[in-house]
C-alpha cells in the first residue's frame, strides 16, 4: 500500500529569514505565561474573595469565566487567523492578554474582574494555537519535534507550578501580582513578535468583505462550547443533575455541539473545519491529546491536594513535590525531540502511554505513611511517560496535512487538550467525593460492638486519653473521635487510590489506538512502502 507524498513536500520551501529558534522561543514566551495563568490564581481565590467582599462560591466564577471564554476562541483561531493574517491575530490576542491582565489587577469589585478574565481568557485562546502553526511552518518536517519540545516545557511544566507560584506571590504580596506579572512579559512578547515574526507566503489572507461569515456556525459553537465547560467547572460543586441549572446547561450544550457537527460539516466555508478528522492520524492524534489533558490536569490537581489533606504538607511544600517532575519533563523533552528524527512517532507514543499509565497505577499504591521523596519520584514517573507524548502527538498531528490547514489544526488540537484537562478535573473530583463516601460506608459497618478489633482499639485508645489525665466520659469520647477520623482519612486515602487507578486504566486503553495512526517515516514524514 502506497501514500501520496504530503502537499508539504510539494510545495515551494519556505524558510524564514530569522532563525528559527529565536522564533520558537519567542512564540513560547507568550504561551507559557497563558497556560500558566489557567492555574495560577486557583489558590488565590480565597483571598480575592476576602478582598473583593465576595462569597468563596462566586469567587470561583473568576476561573470559570477565563476557562469558557478560552474554549470558545481556541477552535475559532484558525479562522480568526485567515481573515485578520496569523501575525496579527497572535499579537492582537497578546495584547489583549496584556491589558486585560492589567485590567485584572485594578478590578475594583467581582464583577469587573470577571468581565476583564473574560477578556483575558479570549485573548489567551489563540496564543497556543498560533504558536503550534507557526512552529509547524518555520521548521521543516524533520525538525519539528525538537521545536515542539521547546512549546512543550511550556505547556506541560507552567500547570504544575501555577499553584506553587500563584501561593507564593498572595503570601508574600497581594493577589494583584498573579495578574500584574503577565505585563513585562506580554510587553517583550510584543516587540519580540513584531520584529521577528512573518506571515509565510502560502498563507492567503482572506479580505473581510469577500469572506461570508458563518454567523450560525459561530454562534452555536460559542453557546455550545461556553455551557459546556460551565458545567464541567460548576458540575460537582451543584451535585452535576440534581441541579436544574446543570441540567439546563448539559441539555443546552449537548443539543448545540450536535447541531455543530451537522451544520459545520456541511458548510461552504465553516467556522470549524470538522474535515481535518477525515484523516485518522489526525484523529488519533486528538484523541490522545484529550486524554494526555484528562490524565495531565487531573492529576495535577489530585497529588497537591493528597499530599495537603492527608499528608499534612503546606501548599508550597506540596508545589516542591511537583516541581522535580517539571524538571524531567524539560530534560527529557529534547532528548524526545532528537528521537523523533530517528525513529516513528508511533513507538514512543507507545512507550510513553506506557510509562505514563505505569506511573498512575504506582500512584494507585501510595499509603499514608508515605514520605516527601515518594512523592517526588512517583511525579518524576509519571513526568517521564508525558515527555514522551506531547511532542509525538502534535509532530503526528501535522504530519499529513496540507500546510494551510495548519491554524485550523492548531486550534482543533489545543481544544482537546483543555476539553480534555476539564474533562479529567471534574471527573477525579465528582470521583473523589462519591468513592469516599462508598469506603466509609463500608469501613463503617466493621465499627460495631461485635467486632473484637474494633473493641480493642476503642479501649487502647480510651486508656491512652486517660494515661493523659481525662476523665472516664471525656475519654470514651475522644478516642471514638479519633477512630472516626481514622476512619475518615483511610476512606478518602481509597478515593485517590480509586482515582490513580481509573486514570491508569483510561491511558492505557489508550495504546490499540496508536497503530490506527498512519505509518510515518522519522521527522514526521510519510513512509512510502
Amino acid at each position: 500500500m502506497s501514500a501520496a507524498a504530503p502537499p508539504l513536500e510539494n510545495a515551494d520551501v519556505w524558510r524564514p529569514a530569522i532563525n528559527p529558534w529565536i522564533i520558537a522561543i519567542t512564540v513560547t514566551l507568550a504561551t507559557f505565561m497563558e497556560v500558566l495563568d489557567t492555574s495560577i490564581a486557583n489558590v488565590a481565590l480565597p483571598h480575592i474573595a476576602g478582598s473583593l467582599s465576595a462569597g468563596q462560591d462566586e469567587s470561583t466564577w473568576v476561573l470559570t469565566s477565563y476557562l469558557v471564554s478560552n474554549a470558545i476562541v481556541l477552535p475559532l483561531s484558525g479562522w480568526l487567523s485567515s481573515i485578520m493574517g496569523r501575525k496579527n491575530f497572535y499579537m492582537g490576542c497578546v495584547a489583549l492578554f496584556t491589558v486585560s491582565s492589567f485590567l485584572c489587577g485594578l478590578a475594583p469589585n467581582l464583577a469587573t474582574l470577571i468581565i476583564c478574565r473574560v477578556l483575558q481568557g479570549a485573548g489567551g485562546g489563540g496564543l497556543q494555537p498560533s504558536e503550534q502553526s507557526i512552529l509547524a511552518d518555520t521548521f521543516e518536517p524533520a525538525k519539528r519535534g525538537m521545536a515542539f519540545a521547546v512549546y512543550g516545557i511550556a505547556v506541560v511544566t507552567a500547570p504544575a507550578i501555577g499553584p506553587t507560584l500563584g501561593g507564593w506571590i498572595t503570601d508574600n504580596f497581594t493577589w494583584r501580582w498573579i495578574f500584574f506579572i503577565n505585563i513585562p512579559v506580554g510587553v517583550i512578547s510584543l516587540l519580540l513578535t513584531s520584529r521577528l515574526i512573518q506571515d509565510p507566503p502560502f498563507l492567503k489572507r482572506r479580505k473581510l468583505s469577500e469572506t461570508k461569515i458563518d454567523y450560525v456556525g459561530l454562534g452555536f459553537v460559542a453557546l455550545g462550547l461556553g455551557t459546556l465547560q460551565i458545567v464541567l467547572d460548576k458540575g460537582q460543586r451543584d451535585d452535576w443533575f440534581e441541579s436544574h441549572f446543570i441540567v439546563i446547561l448539559t441539555l443546552i450544550a449537548a443539543l448545540s455541539l450536535i447541531f455543530v457537527v451537522f451544520w459545520e460539516w456541511r458548510h461552504k466555508d465553516p467556522i470549524i473545519d470538522l474535515h481535518l478528522f477525515r484523516d485518522r492520524t489526525f484523529g488519533v492524534s486528538s484523541l490522545l491529546m484529550f486524554m494526555l489533558g484528562f490524565a495531565l490536569l487531573g492529576s495535577t490537581l489530585l497529588l497537591p491536594l493528597f499530599m495537603q489533606t492527608l499528608l499534612g504538607y503546606t501548599a508550597e511544600r506540596a508545589g516542591l513535590a511537583l516541581m522535580p517532575g517539571g524538571f524531567t519533563i524539560i530534560v527529557l523533552l529534547p532528548l524526545v525531540g532528537f528521537l523523533l528524527s530517528r525513529y516513528s512517532p508511533r513507538w514512543l507514543l507507545v512507550f510513553g502511554l506506557v510509562v505514563l499509565s505505569g506511573s498512575l497505577f504506582h500512584m494507585a499504591g501510595f499509603d499514608l505513611d508515605m514520605d516527601f521523596r515518594t512523592a517526588a519520584v512517583a511525579r518524576m514517573f509519571q513526568a517521564a511517560g508525558m515527555a514522551f507524548l506531547f511532542v509525538p502527538i502534535n509532530t503526528a498531528a501535522y504530519a499529513f496535512l496540507p500546510r494551510d490547514k495548519n491554524n485550523a489544526a492548531s486550534g482543533l488540537m489545543n481544544l482537546a487538550r483543555n476539553m480534555g484537562g476539564s474533562v479529567g478535573i471534574s471527573l477525579v473530583t465528582t470521583m473523589l467525593d462519591r468513592r469516599g463516601q462508598v469506603h466509609l460506608n463500608d469501613l463503617s459497618h466493621n465499627l460495631s460492638a461485635s467486632n473484637p478489633a474494633f473493641q480493642s482499639m476503642l479501649q487502647g485508645t480510651t486508656q491512652a486519653m486517660r494515661a493523659h489525665g481525662a476523665s472516664a466520659a471525656f475519654a470514651t469520647q475522644q478516642a471514638y473521635a479519633l477512630i472516626e477520623g481514622t476512619i475518615q482519612r483511610q476512606a478518602a486515602m481509597l478515593a485517590y487510590l480509586d482515582d490513580f487507578r481509573l486514570l491508569g486504566i483510561s491511558i492505557l486503553a489508550m495504546v490499540p489506538l496508536v497503530f490506527l495512526m498512519k505509518k510515518g517515516k522519522p521527522g514526521g514524514g510519510i513512509a512510502v512502502h
